[in-house]
Protein backbone atom coordinates (compact mmCIF):
# COMPACT_ATOMS: atom_id res chain seq x y z
CA UNK A 1 0.00 0.00 0.00
CA UNK A 2 2.71 2.74 1.21
CA UNK A 3 4.31 1.75 -2.28
CA UNK A 4 1.38 2.49 -4.27
CA UNK A 5 0.96 5.53 -2.59
CA UNK A 6 4.36 6.46 -3.00
CA UNK A 7 4.42 5.92 -6.76
CA UNK A 8 0.86 8.06 -7.12
CA UNK A 9 2.69 10.69 -5.29
CA UNK A 10 5.95 10.78 -7.58
CA UNK A 11 3.65 10.50 -10.79
CA UNK A 12 1.38 13.26 -9.83
CA UNK A 13 4.80 15.70 -8.70
CA UNK A 14 5.88 14.67 -12.57
CA UNK A 15 2.94 15.56 -13.88
CA UNK A 16 2.09 18.57 -11.98
CA UNK A 17 5.94 20.37 -13.29
CA UNK A 18 4.91 23.00 -15.96
CA UNK A 19 7.13 25.16 -17.65
CA UNK A 20 7.36 29.19 -16.28
CA UNK A 21 8.63 31.77 -18.63
CA UNK A 22 9.93 35.06 -17.98
CA UNK A 23 8.17 38.31 -19.14
CA UNK A 24 8.93 41.44 -19.23
CA UNK A 25 6.22 43.10 -17.24
CA UNK A 26 6.82 44.90 -14.85
CA UNK A 27 6.66 42.90 -11.75
CA UNK A 28 6.78 45.41 -8.92
CA UNK A 29 4.61 47.95 -9.01
CA UNK A 30 4.91 51.23 -8.14
CA UNK A 31 4.40 51.79 -4.55
CA UNK A 32 6.31 48.62 -3.74
CA UNK A 33 9.62 50.28 -6.07
CA UNK A 34 9.09 53.11 -4.63
CA UNK A 35 9.21 51.49 -1.08
CA UNK A 36 12.51 49.63 -1.80
CA UNK A 37 13.95 53.31 -3.27
CA UNK A 38 12.83 54.82 0.32
CA UNK A 39 14.62 51.99 1.97
CA UNK A 40 17.81 52.56 -0.46
CA UNK A 41 18.18 55.77 0.35
CA UNK A 42 17.35 55.63 3.85
CA UNK A 43 20.35 53.08 4.46
CA UNK A 44 22.65 54.86 2.60
CA UNK A 45 21.96 58.17 4.13
CA UNK A 46 22.73 55.78 7.76
CA UNK A 47 25.91 54.92 6.25
CA UNK A 48 26.70 58.80 5.04
CA UNK A 49 26.01 59.62 8.86
CA UNK A 50 28.31 56.83 10.28
CA UNK A 51 30.81 58.01 7.28
CA UNK A 52 30.64 61.68 8.51
CA UNK A 53 30.63 60.77 12.22
CA UNK A 54 33.81 58.38 12.12
CA UNK A 55 35.39 60.58 9.56
CA UNK A 56 36.58 57.58 7.40
CA UNK A 57 34.86 55.41 5.04
CA UNK A 58 36.21 52.70 6.47
CA UNK A 59 35.58 53.30 9.97
CA UNK A 60 31.80 54.16 9.21
CA UNK A 61 30.99 51.16 7.38
CA UNK A 62 32.83 49.37 10.02
CA UNK A 63 30.37 51.24 13.03
CA UNK A 64 27.49 50.86 10.60
CA UNK A 65 28.11 46.70 10.30
CA UNK A 66 28.70 46.20 13.82
CA UNK A 67 25.49 48.19 14.43
CA UNK A 68 23.92 46.33 12.04
CA UNK A 69 24.81 43.33 13.87
CA UNK A 70 23.76 44.33 17.62
CA UNK A 71 20.32 45.06 16.46
CA UNK A 72 19.75 41.94 14.78
CA UNK A 73 21.55 39.44 17.52
CA UNK A 74 19.10 40.42 19.90
CA UNK A 75 16.32 38.27 18.33
CA UNK A 76 19.00 35.61 16.92
CA UNK A 77 20.10 35.07 20.90
CA UNK A 78 16.96 34.63 22.32
CA UNK A 79 15.94 31.90 20.22
CA UNK A 80 18.77 30.57 20.38
CA UNK A 81 18.59 30.91 24.43
CA UNK A 82 15.06 29.49 24.32
CA UNK A 83 16.12 26.47 21.89
CA UNK A 84 18.89 25.67 24.49
CA UNK A 85 16.35 25.99 27.69
CA UNK A 86 14.03 23.44 25.46
CA UNK A 87 17.25 20.93 24.57
CA UNK A 88 17.93 21.57 28.38
CA UNK A 89 14.75 21.81 30.40
CA UNK A 90 12.28 19.68 28.47
CA UNK A 91 14.13 17.16 26.13
CA UNK A 92 17.10 16.90 28.94
CA UNK A 93 14.57 15.86 31.62
CA UNK A 94 13.86 12.38 29.35
CA UNK A 95 17.19 11.91 27.46
CA UNK A 96 20.07 12.74 29.74
CA UNK A 97 22.84 12.77 27.43
CA UNK A 98 21.54 15.85 25.70
CA UNK A 99 20.93 17.59 29.12
CA UNK A 100 24.22 19.21 28.31
CA UNK A 101 23.95 20.20 25.01
CA UNK A 102 21.27 22.77 26.18
CA UNK A 103 23.36 24.48 28.88
CA UNK A 104 25.93 24.65 26.21
CA UNK A 105 24.01 26.45 23.71
CA UNK A 106 22.76 28.82 26.56
CA UNK A 107 26.78 29.76 27.19
CA UNK A 108 26.79 30.10 23.68
CA UNK A 109 24.24 31.98 22.87
CA UNK A 110 24.46 34.22 25.71
CA UNK A 111 28.28 34.95 25.01
CA UNK A 112 27.21 35.47 21.48
CA UNK A 113 24.59 38.05 22.83
CA UNK A 114 27.35 40.02 24.74
CA UNK A 115 30.20 40.08 22.33
CA UNK A 116 27.60 41.87 19.77
CA UNK A 117 26.31 44.03 22.19
CA UNK A 118 29.54 44.94 23.69
CA UNK A 119 31.60 44.86 20.31
CA UNK A 120 29.81 48.36 18.77
CA UNK A 121 30.92 50.28 22.21
CA UNK A 122 34.19 49.21 22.47
CA UNK A 123 34.81 49.96 18.35
CA UNK A 124 33.47 53.51 19.21
CA UNK A 125 35.58 54.04 22.50
CA UNK A 126 38.62 53.12 20.53
CA UNK A 127 38.10 54.54 17.42
CA UNK A 128 37.50 57.68 18.01
CA UNK A 129 39.19 57.91 22.09
CA UNK A 130 42.60 56.80 20.72
CA UNK A 131 42.52 58.32 17.33
CA UNK A 132 44.36 60.98 16.48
Amino acid sequence: MKKIILTLFVVLSIFSVGAVYASSDNVLGESTAGQIIQIKEKQLNELKDYTEAYGSEAYGFTAYLLNKVRIYSIPLCFVGIAVGAIWQYVIGIRKLDVHDRGLFLIIGFVTIFVICQVLPLVFAIVVKGFRN
